[in-house]
């Protein structure tokens, strides 16, 4: 394995948080509500959301796809997983991610991520009934992720990703990336992570719905009734996302392991906030967890979270993991979290 000098490796760090500081500039106005794509924002992972969202840091396992591609070369292995969450409202949010370990040096994944609205019978004002038609919505994103590690305690990766959003017979598209860095300490192992997620285009809906027969000059008897113009919708950023954050293993032996973490997140459509969380390990076959996120936010929905897992390895074979995580959503009620991951 190559060496890199930690001046080196500190610089890039350092690079990377000056972009985040100067891409999102301070202002007193507000921003919620200002961003398309805001299923970019969901959590993924029932372990990340049992542990608060505290896992810019951490190289566990497959969904470092989302928190971090900088991170999931460092698990060492091949792993795909599965996860589905009944989100608000009765939308359903899944999640899939596979990565490929490719030696000592890189690491390759593939995550395709939905939030699917359902689907509805289609009424208007002459068919209160129902035309017979129904109309759907659904947010997709699907993502491509090269990590690369530089050396036995640091590595970078990138994601690129197309997001789509689509609402009945309307759509809007475009393409973003993703950016991490983590870096692992001598001090009882303890990981450092940086990432920037969704550096990409607006989104802007279109689709044959806008499409209207205009008049251009009603006062006009001879004009031209059967004229097409289209409505004209506004652009739309999507959520830019940057997280600072550190993960440490503050007590380990042969049979327990408790992991702390801690993330700082700064979002372009919203406050800045700090996700905190921890995880007992036994036996590394069960895991219990727990969280708080959004500590310091303001008028937030999300606090509390708890979760549990369990492993089973077959020598020679892989491990088997369920994973489960339980979060407390507010007004909204309770949100609830199933995986189930295969490792080769």
């Amino acid at each position: 394995m190559r060496t890199l000098s930690y001046s080196l490796m500190t610089r890039l760090i350092g690079a990377l948080l000056v972009v985040m500081m100067l891409s999102i500039p301070a202002t007193a106005q507000t921003k919620v509500g200002t961003t398309a794509g805001q299923f970019l924002g969901i959590s993924v992972g029932p372990r990340a959301i049992a542990m608060g969202g505290a896992y810019v840091a951490s190289n566990e396992d497959v969904t470092s796809l989302y928190w971090n591609p900088g991170a999931f070369q460092q698990a060492g292995t091949t792993q795909l997983a599965f996860s589905n969450t009944d989100w608000l409202v009765g939308t359903k949010f899944r999640w899939f991610g596979l990565m490929l370990h490719l030696g000592e040096e890189n690491a390759i994944g593939l995550n395709l991520t939905q939030l699917d609205y359902g689907e509805e019978e289609v009424t208007t004002v002459t068919s209160p009934e129902g035309t017979g038609e129904r109309w759907s919505a659904q947010d997709l994103a699907i993502g491509v992720s090269y990590c690369r590690r530089l050396t036995d305690r640091f590595s970078m990766g990138l994601t690129v990703k197309y997001i789509d959003q689509s609402i009945y017979n309307e759509s809007a598209s475009t393409f973003a990336f993703d950016v991490g860095l983590l870096f692992i300490t001598g001090f009882h192992d303890m990981r450092l992570g940086v990432s920037m997620s969704n550096f990409g285009g607006e989104m802007k809906l279109d689709g044959r719905d806008l499409l209207q027969r205009v008049d251009i000059d009603p006062l006009n008897s001879g004009s031209n009734k059967a004229l097409v113009g289209s409505l004209k919708t506004d652009s739309w950023a999507i959520p830019l996302l940057f997280r600072v954050g550190v993960a440490i293993d503050a007590y380990k032996d042969d049979m327990f392991k408790l992991t702390l973490a801690a993330d700082a997140l700064r979002p372009n459509d919203n406050e800045e906030s700090v996700n905190g969380g921890g995880e007992i390990a036994w036996n590394n076959m069960v895991f219990l967890r727990g969280g708080y996120k959004s500590i310091f936010g303001k008028d937030t929905q999300e606090g509390l979270s708890l979760g549990a897992g369990l492993k089973y390895t077959a020598e020679g074979i892989g491990a088997l993991e369920v994973n489960y995580a339980f979060t407390k959503f507010g007004l909204f009620g309770n949100i609830n979290t199933f995986a189930l991951a295969v490792s080769f």
